[in-house]
Parts: structure tokens; sequence; C-alpha cells
């Protein structure tokens, strides 16, 4: 199974990871190659309690992933 993960630099080292389509499913590596091990570790316990429980195991098979430009500060509303 593939599945999306979102890898956040973080400010004092290291990545966070987040698995967007398995709710709470976040862990932490120092190196992008560790955070990339800690995550499938993660997915696969979390598959792993889905499936004691008795829960549907999510698809990531049609989740999309872009970006936006957002300019900051915005103009102001007019009314």
């Amino acid at each position: 199974m593939r599945y999306q993960i979102v890898l956040r630099p973080e400010p004092e080292g290291g990545y966070t990871v987040f698995v967007p389509v398995l709710p709470g499913c976040i862990t932490w590596g120092r190196t992008l190659r560790q955070a990339r091990r800690m995550a499938v570790d993660a997915i696969e316990g979390y598959l792993a309690s889905l499936h004691k429980h008795g829960e549907p195991i999510p698809a990531d098979d049609e989740s999309l992933s872009t970006s936006v430009d957002v300019e900051w500060p915005a103009e102001p509303l007019r009314a």
C-alpha cells in the first residue's frame, strides 16, 4: 500500500511527518531518511491497530497534493 506523507522541517532540527489520510498518525525523524523510516513504522502500527479493532483500512489512492500562493498581508476587504 502507498500513503502520502507530509514532511515539515522543524526549527530545532529534524522533520515532523504527517499522514493526512490517517488522522493522528504523526511521527518525527532527525533526517529525511529517518523521518521516512519512522513514517513507515507509524503507518504500520496505525494499520495494525485498525485491523485489531475491526476498523476499515483506508486507501490513499485518491489523495491529491498541491500548494497555493497567498499574498500577505492581504489587502483589506472593501464593503
